[in-house]
C-alpha cells in the first residue's frame, strides 16, 4: 500500500457514513476514483458508480457497499439525557462507557454512552445493557440545552473509534464494515488505470448505500444497471477468535486469503471462474456455505430484474459490528489481486447459464 493509498484509505475509514447519512464519505471515495474511470453517476439515494469504459455492450459490476452502523436520537429526558434506536445493527452491549459523535446541521457534537460504575451496581442482580437503559450524556442539564446544541429526534450519532494499525499485519476501527469494501474495490479500478488495461466491456465500480438495513441502495442500482455480472465484495466472520463456533460459522482466519461463497445467490459458473483464476494465479482464498441468503449485496444484485450473474467475494473480519473491527493487510491485497486478474478474464458476451 503506497503513500497515496494510506491516506485515501484511512481518509475514508475515519469519515462518517451513517446508513443514509453516506454523503461526505461518497464524496471521498468520488475523488479519489474519478482519475481512473471515464465517468461517474450518483442515484438520487447517494450509491455511487464509477464507469469505464461506458460504450462496452456487455456490463460488469464490482460492488461493496458504503453505510456504516449507527444510532438515532430517540428520546432527550428533560434533565439532557439522550437514548437511542438502532440504524441498522448496532450493538447495545458494547455501548456503555463509549464515545460518540452526534452529526447536527451546526456540525458534530461530542458525547459519551454513559453508565453506573461498579461501586453502586449490585453485583448479584446487574442489569445487562440494553436499549432500555442505555443513554448519551453530552454534558447537557436540560433538554432545552441539548435543543440549544442542534440535536433532536432522528439526529445520527457514530462511535468515536479512528482506524489504527494493529502491530504491523492488521488494520482496525469502526466501520471496515464495508467501507473496506469500497477501498478495495476504488483499488482495484486504479489498478487497471496504471496498468493501462483496456477492458473490452463497461465496468461499473459501484459503491452502494444502506445495506446495513437490508441491501437497500444495491437493490435500486440493480434495476437501473441492469448488468450481466456482479462480483460483490462485503466482509465476513474470522473464526478464530474465543468465542466463535467454527461447526456453525465455518472455519475461516484472517491472513488466510478472500473467502469464496458457496449458496443459492451465488452463480455457479462465475464461481467457478473466480476459483480458477485464484489457482491458474496462484491466489490465496478460503471457502465458506451459506443457507439461504449471502446476507450482502451479492442477493440484491444476483435477483433483480431477470437475474444477475453474481458471485461474493469476502474479506475475513474479526469483531464485527464493534468499534474494533480487525482485517489483514494481506486479505486486503489478497482481494484486490483476485477482483483485478478475475476482470481480465471476463470476455464480452459470456453466457453463464447452466442449460445452453
Amino acid at each position: 500500500m503506497d503513500k497515496k493509498s494510506k491516506k485515501f484509505l484511512f481518509d475514508y475509514l475515519n469519515n462518517a457514513s451513517p446508513t443514509g447519512f453516506e454523503s461526505s464519505g461518497q464524496q471521498i471515495w468520488l475523488d479519489y476514483i474519478k482519475p481512473y474511470t471515464s465517468d461517474y453517476m450518483v442515484d438520487v439515494y447517494g450509491t455511487a458508480v464509477g464507469i469505464v469504459n461506458p460504450k462496452g455492450n456487455y456490463k460488469v459490476v464490482i460492488e461493496a457497499h458504503a453505510d456504516e452502523i449507527s444510532w438515532f436520537v430517540n428520546y432527550i429526558t428533560d434533565d439532557g439525557y439522550i437514548y437511542v434506536r438502532r440504524n441498522g445493527g448496532s450493538d447495545h452491549q458494547i455501548a456503555p462507557s463509549m464515545r460518540v459523535n452526534i452529526h447536527t446541521e451546526k456540525g458534530t457534537v461530542k458525547g459519551i454512552f454513559g453508565w453506573p460504575a461498579i461501586h453502586v451496581r449490585d453485583a448479584g442482580k446487574e442489569e445487562a445493557p440494553s436499549l432500555k437503559n442505555i443513554f448519551i450524556d453530552v454534558g447537557a442539564a436540560s433538554k432545552k440545552e441539548v435543543d440549544e446544541m442542534g440535536i433532536h429526534v432522528g439526529t445520527v450519532i457514530t462511535f468515536e473509534a479512528d482506524l489504527m494499525e494493529l502491530n504491523k499485519n492488521y488494520l482496525t476501527g469502526r466501520a471496515l464494515d464495508n467501507r473496506m469494501g469500497g477501498f478495495m474495490i476504488a483499488e482495484v479500478a486504479r489498478r487497471i488505470h496504471e496498468n493501462k488495461k483496456k477492458l473490452p466491456f463497461c465496468l461499473y465500480i459501484v459503491n452502494a448505500v444502506q445495506e446495513e438495513i437490508g441491501l437497500r441502495g444495491a437493490e435500486m442500482i440493480s434495476r437501473r444497471l441492469k448488468p450481466d455480472l456482479a462480483i460483490c465484495t462485503d466482509v465476513t466472520h474470522d473464526t478464530q477468535s474465543p468465542m466463535y463456533n467454527k461447526k456453525e460459522s465455518g472455519n475461516l482466519k484472517c491472513g488466510a486469503g478472500p473467502v469464496l461463497c458457496y449458496g443459492p445467490a451465488v452463480q455457479n459458473n462465475v464461481l467457478k471462474m473466480i476459483i480458477q483464476t485464484a489457482e491458474k494465479r496462484k491466489l490465496a482464498f478460503q471457502r465458506q456455505a451459506v443457507s439461504r441468503s449471502t446476507g450482502t449485496d451479492t442477493d440484491s444484485f444476483a435477483y433483480s430484474a431477470e437475474g444477475v450473474a453474481s458471485a461474493l467475494i469476502s474479506l475475513p473480519l474479526k469483531y464485527m459490528h464493534t468499534t474494533v473491527e480487525t482485517v489483514h493487510k494481506d486479505d486486503v491485497e489478497g482481494v484486490i489481486n483476485l477482483i483485478y486478474e478475475v476482470l481480465l478474464q471476463v470476455k464480452p458476451g459470456h453466457d453463464f447459464r447452466y442449460i445452453k
